[in-house]
């Protein structure tokens, strides 16, 4: 718990320096940084659980949170933040997970290649993090961290100058020993994640489709 606290802590401090630094450096360029807030569900892969344990298949919520950095099209980088919950399917032991994570994520604007519309974005994002697995109720001790690499890809559509939703789907790989012995993972997770989410981009320094309009 304590080591959950201290990484998100140092996450949103990292998260608002380069926050005030992306937007203030890069007022005059429109390409530059994104802030992104994104909500959906997710489904955690059953090899994650230990036997009799098993969760929903869908699952509500997952919040996302980003700030994207575009150095020189078509290449970037985003630092994101995800918090998911996940619970128990019917007649299987009860109980509740909050999977956390942090990752850094090299980010392709693929707009140029899949030439839907001029209205119409295009993003592969994909880099390492790290994973925090805390479980509520009777098993709160099974608490575990572990390295992970995610991919996924967003399509954008542009509502205004300064702002597109967009949809996003995202597989999250996590790598971590077997529970040993097996009680340490009575209500804990240590699998991978799938993770479908609709949101919201807004500039910080002017308006991705500008030049489209």
């Amino acid at each position: 718990m304590t080591l959950d606290f201290k990484l998100n802590r140092h996450f949103w401090f990292v998260f608002m320096f380069l926050f005030y630094s992306f937007s203030s450096f890069s007022q005059s360029d429109t390409r530059k940084v994104k802030a992104q807030f994104a909500l959906g569900v997710n489904n955690p892969s059953t090899n994650g659980f230990v036997s009799d344990f098993e969760a929903n298949t869908i699952n509500f919520p997952t919040i996302n949170l980003g700030l994207q950095y575009m150095f020189k099209s078509p290449f970037g980088a985003k630092l994101d933040f995800g918090f998911n919950r996940f619970s128990n399917l019917n007649n299987t032991p009860e109980f509740k997970v909050n999977y956390s994570r942090i990752n850094l994520q090299v980010v392709f604007d693929g707009s140029s290649i899949f030439n839907i519309s001029n209205k119409i974005g295009t993003f592969i994002h994909a880099g390492p993090g790290f994973s925090m697995v805390k479980p509520l109720g009777n098993y709160g001790d099974n608490n575990l961290s572990y390295l992970n690499v995610m991919g996924g890809l967003e399509v954008h559509y542009g509502i205004s100058d300064k702002l597109s939703i967009y949809i996003d789907a995202s597989y999250i790989k996590g790598f971590s020993d077997n529970f040993n012995p097996e009680s340490n993972g009575f209500g804990s997770f240590n699998g991978d994640l799938l993770t479908i989410t609709i949101g919201a981009s807004i500039s910080l320094s002017g308006c991705y489709y500008c030049e489209n309009d």
